[in-house]
């Protein structure tokens, strides 16, 4: 048998081979709108914004102060983020199971998962969500293992850094109270102060995003915690989700994790106790956007938060029970698949994403999110900018208005038109600049509503986005000219009774 040392050290160069590659990937690769947008939150950190909690600004900031204002550095830490969440993986799942073999493969299918490939590279809240998520389970295995109450304020340093990424944490206390009741050995802990006092550190630690909600109206908790309502029920989104995830898990991953999930569910695993936390840190959490997906679409990376406890089950399925022959040939297939099956998909979206390759330079849902082309165009039309002596550039979306700031030249005038309540964390762009001439970027013919604000419209030119020298979206160019009255509209949130 291969030594403890030597699995952990296999793990640790494979999941540094893997960052590698991220970064690798992460440098020449555009931004996404959302990264872009969550770009200018980092240039004025706040407590919180309209969309959620404000980890993913800080982290945007700590790389581009490091790599500066680049695709680079804006990525830098939230894909420097799997170290720490591998580590905790793996020691989570060491204490757990007591099998180093279980541990350094739950490591390594983590990072083989485009949930953690893609969900670090791109970044979003998911990331230091998930990170989140790894510390909460070592924090509750090492209860398990100590018995020492004080680890309590670990998990609650936890739980708030995940709050402070994402509401989605919130089911973090659900699923510890819900572990406590069903495991009897640690039910002591509900009459324990140690267990209040690591809910007050989780409060404390998302105190500035209470508070920042308290002094906005509550907007972000209103737009996050409303989005399914009852009355909106569809199946169209439910036969989306499972899909999503066996392509986000990998193949090999996600037969590995289900068949893990029921050899823990079927009390196949030494200690019950850890079997029934792996179980609720998946399920509590996935059987929610099951019953979103009733409402409203869920979105793949929603479910970052499972991915740690589910590489735990898909290693667990590996190392920690036996098959049948034919389920064991499953088993056997799927752990060697996993890693080279990660890193192909992986290289292969990198890939399609920057050059249309695989899809004869054609269109594809690729292009939909990610700003390919977005350098050259903004080229062109700060070039137009400078022709018309141009004092603004407006758009009627926050994606496009959030790829400007990012690749126009920094500091110029830069706005949306809508959905001020977006933009309240900086301050509006000069009222003299606003006054003067600005250019529209928007489809081709967009809604009048924006130029209706202008004495004088007049459409420059039509300017097309590029990926491998093929165009696949249309901007028109419209030069304004002679405001009438306010440029921006100021309307409330849609959540606080504003225009939907």
């Amino acid at each position: 048998m291969i030594s403890e040392t030597k699995l952990a050290r296999g793990a640790a160069f494979t999941v540094a081979a893997l960052v590698l590659l991220r970064l690798v990937a992460a440098a020449f690769t555009p931004l996404t709108f959302d990264e872009a947008y969550y770009w200018t939150w980092s240039k004025h950190l706040a407590g919180g914004y309209y969309d959620h909690p404000s980890m993913v600004a800080v982290v945007i900031r700590l790389g581009t102060m490091i790599a500066g204002d680049t695709e680079f550095g804006v990525r830098l830490v939230s894909i420097l983020l799997a170290l720490p969440m591998s580590w905790a993986v793996y020691r989570a799942a060491r204490i757990l199971f007591d099998d180093s073999r279980i541990a350094a493969t739950a490591t390594i299918l983590l990072n083989a998962t485009l949930m953690a490939s893609v969900g670090t590279t791109i970044v979003t809240p998911d990331a230091p969500l998930m990170v989140a998520a790894a510390f909460v389970l070592y924090f509750l295995a090492k209860i398990l293992e100590t018995g020492r109450g004080i680890w309590w304020l670990g998990v609650g340093a936890a739980a708030g850094f995940g709050l402070l990424s994402k509401y989605t944490a919130l089911f973090f206390g659900a699923q510890i109270l819900l572990w406590l009741v069903l495991v009897k050995d640690q039910r002591r802990w509900l009459a324990s102060p140690w267990l209040y006092a690591g809910g007050i550190v989780a409060v404390a630690i998302f105190s500035s995003v209470i508070l920042w909600n308290a002094d906005h109206q509550w907007v972000s908790f209103i737009k996050q915690l409303g989005r399914a309502r009852v009355a909106d029920m569809t199946l169209k989104y439910l036969g989306e989700m499972i899909p999503t995830q066996f392509a986000f898990a990998t193949p090999s991953v996600f037969i590995l994790g289900v068949l893990g999930l029921y050899a823990l569910a079927r009390g196949r695993a030494a200690n019950a106790a850890s079997a029934t936390l792996i179980n609720i840190s998946v399920w509590m959490i996935f059987l929610y956007f099951v019953w979103h997906s009733l409402h409203a679409r869920v979105e793949a990376n929603w479910l970052g938060p499972i991915y740690p406890a589910f590489a735990i089950a898909a290693a667990f399925a590996v190392w920690g029970t036996t098959w049948k022959a034919r389920e064991q040939r499953t088993v056997n297939w799927s752990r060697r698949l996993a890693l080279p099956i990660g890193v192909i998909l992986f290289v292969v979206l990198i890939v399609q994403t920057n050059t249309g390759l695989l899809t004869g330079f054609r269109r594809d849902a690729t292009v939909r999110s990610v700003g390919v082309g977005w350098p050259e165009l903004a080229r062109e039309i700060e070039a137009l900018r400078i022709k018309q002596n141009a004092s603004c550039v407006l758009a009627a979306d926050y994606g496009t208005t959030s790829w400007m700031m990012f690749y126009l030249p920094k500091g110029t005038c830069v706005a949306q038109f809508q959905q001020r309540y977006r933009w309240t964390f900086m301050q509006e762009p000069d009222a003299n600049l606003l006054k003067g001439k600005a250019l529209l970027i928007g489809p081709v013919d967009s809604s009048p509503y924006y130029r209706a604000r202008y004495a004088r419209s007049e459409k420059l030119a039509e300017l097309t986005r590029k990926r491998s020298g093929v165009g696949f979206e249309t901007y028109q160019i419209d030069l304004l000219d002679g405001v009438k009255g306010e440029t921006l509209d100021r309307s409330p949130a849609p959540e606080l009774g504003g225009p939907q």
